[in-house]
């Protein structure tokens, strides 16, 4: 058969396939000189796509300039033909200042607001869910636009995979999903991987429209990814696209490749996307020899002084001041005191308030959660919303923690604020990649802010166990990236929680459920926000200063009232990550004996950086040793008796008799 019937020309100028062909070769000409420099020493590693050319380049060529691309360690031809400079890949992947990561991270773990790019981060799978976001955002701005990420055979093993296939199906999402099946994840084949005849057959579980195409004919990948982008378009559903093709060097190269049959390399080098591309513009006379010489010099040419930028360019100055304040993005606030009528609400009514206000002060917020629309949410947080401010923006997910805190990434690429409830704090760990390692980091790494809070409904004394108790708080002051804010009154909660959604960085907001009915105060009408990272003093006292926060707030103070003879400061610190110590210090400084009260347990919990830090800057200035009083180290178990042993408020007068007679 004529190498002319592989490739379907279908309207093609000459000048559209000698475009093409240059898109196709460039990156093959890259990477050659890559392998060159490894070899000699001059980079570190290298994830080759040798011989994957033809997918990235026929699916970012189908797609409009200014819509989304999720890539992934192989798919330079997406750079390339997105028109990143050359020289400031480069300088990304030799780790420079001026690289898009400044240094922070490597390879294509970055992305590009400008060329509407969001690469990848080292988990694969988590992609997926982010271009879910965008076009969820698409979708609710009336745009015709489709979300494209690409991921391998083995990352369609991950739930990540089935979550965000799922949910983009049942939310109708315009975004295409698009699979390189190269034959090997690492070092396991494929029939090691997955059972289905076709990975496009797991398309028909999720009530989705799928294909299995040639991934080396890049005419086809493009004719197959503009029919998918219309389809997604029209009918406002998502697309499921598996692209046939290997990969010809290892995972990356200090791996090497002796797990793989010859044979396979020879069945497979005589599809090489590049030559038989070539091949058939040769015969077909739109391209010829010389031509074809004169285009790889010329490619050659480019290379060297754009390599030399990047290999010549200085190494990065550490600086400790710079690094930290990258981690967020700068905002300020209007947190003047308000002076509006209030009214009495309890915990859960001012929170219910406070998003409120937020859905009439910011069109582009979107609430997302289990059972949140039209059941209100477990808790009732959100009842009546779906009547003020319909399903699109007031939306149940299915139940896919992971996937829905990928989309609310997702929508912070398209400008779009969001908040996410989860159930019960405890059902986090089901999205602790998305948030650990995608809502903390990307400011950082590529200055991509993520503009979402996650509320999260937390702590005992409800006697509901260890699934639906716990307190979650010292996992996230641990991550560098998050904001973590834990309010213990009505007034606080709705201003905090404005705050919060005003917020364009990610944080996480906990709300303590045995408060939620049990608390009331008297809150302002409209809108007012509190400061994250300011502590307040709710009772003065110059004896022995209480800090703690939540539900040991209302411990401290029960106390302090039971015991009158005792002059007890308490610091509410409302905000764990920032802390403020400032207002630590100046607690310290007032009593010079401190305990730190949580509900967390002792080990690991934010008390022990507390004491910590007091110790290490004011030792001098202490009466006592700072102490803590904290929750057994232990699971929260369910029945009453046991949760009640468990609580830190059961030890509370002993480590205050302590302290007292220290």
């Amino acid at each position: 058969m004529s190498l002319i019937m592989l490739f379907q020309r279908n309207g093609r100028t000459d000048d559209d396939l000698l475009e093409i062909y240059k898109q196709l070769l460039y990156p093959r000409i890259i990477e050659e000189k890559m392998l060159k420099l490894l070899r000699q020493g001059r980079i570190s590693k290298w994830f080759s796509g040798i011989g994957q050319e033809a997918i990235s380049i026929g699916a970012t060529m189908a797609m409009d300039a200014d819509e989304y691309l999720f890539p992934m360690h192989r798919n330079l031809g997406v750079f390339t033909s997105r028109n990143v400079p050359l020289e400031k890949l480069f300088l990304q992947w030799q780790g420079k200042e001026a690289g898009f990561t400044k240094g922070r991270d490597r390879s294509f773990h970055f992305g590009s607001a400008d060329h509407h790019i969001c690469g990848m981060i080292s988990h694969l799978g988590p992609q997926l869910s982010l271009a879910s976001g965008v076009a969820l955002a698409y979708k609710l701005d009336g745009l015709q636009k489709v979300s494209l990420a690409f991921t391998g055979d083995g990352g369609t093993s991950q739930g990540e995979f089935h979550e965000a296939l799922n949910l983009a199906s049942v939310w109708d999402l315009p975004v295409i999903f698009i699979i390189e099946n190269n034959g090997y994840g690492l070092s396991t084949p494929v029939n090691e991987q997955y059972r289905a005849k076709h990975l496009a057959d797991k398309g028909i579980g999720y009530g989705m429209k799928s294909l299995t195409i040639d991934g080396n004919n890049v005419l086809e990948v493009m004719d197959a990814v503009k029919t998918a982008r219309s389809y997604c378009i029209k009918q406002k559903k998502p697309f499921l696209l598996e692209c046939m093709t290997f990969r010809m060097r290892g995972h990356e190269e200090a791996s090497g490749t002796k797990y793989v049959p010859q044979e396979l390399f020879d069945e497979w080098a005589i599809k090489d996307p590049v030559q038989t591309f070539e091949d058939s513009l040769l015969e077909n006379g739109v391209l010829t020899l010389e031509r074809i010489k004169n285009i790889k010099e010329t490619f050659k040419g480019s290379l060297v002084s754009d390599l030399e930028s990047g290999l010549s360019a200085p190494d990065v100055i550490s600086s400790s001041i710079k690094e930290e304040q990258d981690v967020f993005k700068a905002f300020s606030d209007n947190f003047e005191a308000s002076t509006a009528p209030t009214e009495e609400m309890n915990l859960l009514e001012a929170i219910r308030d406070g998003l409120f206000e937020s859905m009439n002060t910011h069109p582009n917020l979107v609430l997302m959660g289990q059972d949140i629309a039209a059941y209100g949410g477990v808790f009732k947080a959100t009842e009546g919303f779906v009547e003020a401010f319909g399903n699109d923006k007031v939306r149940s997910t299915p139940l896919c923690e992971s996937a829905v805190l990928g989309c609310a990434v997702g929508l912070s690429l398209q400008h779009k604020k969001s908040m996410v409830e989860m159930q019960f704090a405890d059902f986090v760990t089901m999205g602790m990649t998305q948030i650990i390692n995608n809502m903390a980091k990307l400011h950082y790494r590529w200055g991509q802010n993520v503009d979402t809070v996650v509320r999260m409904p937390t702590g005992g004394g409800v006697g509901a166990g260890p699934f639906h108790s716990q307190s979650t708080e010292a996992w996230f002051t641990h991550t560098a990236g998050l904001k973590v804010v834990y309010p213990s009154n009505p007034f606080d909660a709705k201003g905090l929680l404005i705050a919060s959604i005003n917020d364009p960085n990610p944080v996480m907001f906990f709300e303590h459920k045995a408060l939620y009915r049990s608390i009331s105060g008297d809150v302002p009408k409209g809108s007012y926000a509190i400061e994250i990272g300011k502590a307040k003093v709710v009772r003065e006292g110059d004896e022995i200063c209480i800090i703690t926060y939540g539900l040991g707030v209302h411990w401290a103070n029960e106390y302090a009232e039971q015991h009158p003879e005792t002059s007890i400061h308490i610091l509410d610190l409302r905000t764990l990550a920032p802390l403020d110590y400032d207002a630590i210090q100046e607690a310290v400084q007032k009593t010079n004996k401190v305990l730190v009260l949580h509900e967390d347990v002792l080990i690991g919990g934010i008390g022990g950086h507390i004491a910590a830090w007091i110790q290490e800057n004011f030792f001098q200035e202490l009466d006592a040793p700072v102490m803590r009083c904290a929750s057994l180290d232990t699971p929260i178990p369910f029945a009453i008796s046991l949760e009640e042993n468990y609580m830190a408020k059961s030890r509370l007068s002993e480590k205050i008799r302590d302290l007292l007679n220290y």
